[in-house]
């Protein structure tokens, strides 16, 4: 049974046709410069964006930690949704959706963990991260643009 409260959700309007953003998941070059919160960068050891394709980084935080991921793409819809499963702990599945607006894209992304008891245990920092990473993405976009 889906547990709809072990889903944490964002939804931004982006700078940029759905085509754009889309670009920004789908280059690596790109996205190392955007994901993750503030002050943090990425280094990808594998990145293999097809359905079925993994995605090997590390993400490198501020203070000097180093979180490890494993990714891997469940869906690709060429600029209009991506589906990732983070296959670490904790475990959850992102699904970002972009569609075209009058002023640029609507991104949706729902970040779906195995519980709600873990989704509200990530809650207060997945809060604050999200709307980061996605500050960060509409700065890499608006500099691309």
């Amino acid at each position: 049974m889906l547990d709809n409260n072990a889903t944490l959700t964002t939804t931004r309007t982006i700078p940029g046709t759905p085509h754009q953003v889309f670009a920004a998941f789908q280059n690596p070059e790109l996205l190392a410069q955007w994901w993750g919160p503030k002050g943090f960068t990425n280094t990808f050891s594998h990145f293999d964006f097809t359905p079925g394709g993994r995605w090997v980084f590390v993400m490198h935080a501020p203070n000097g930690a180093n979180y490890q991921n494993e990714n891997i793409f469940r869906l690709i819809e060429q600029d209009s949704r991506i589906v990732i499963e983070h296959i670490l702990q904790p475990w959850f599945i992102l699904t970002i959706t972009l569609a075209a607006v009058d002023n640029g894209t609507e991104l949706t992304w729902a970040q779906r963990f195995e519980t709600s008891e873990v989704a509200e245990q990530f809650r207060p920092l997945a809060a604050t991260a999200n709307e980061q990473n996605l500050d960060r993405l509409t700065a890499v976009l608006t500099k691309t643009a």
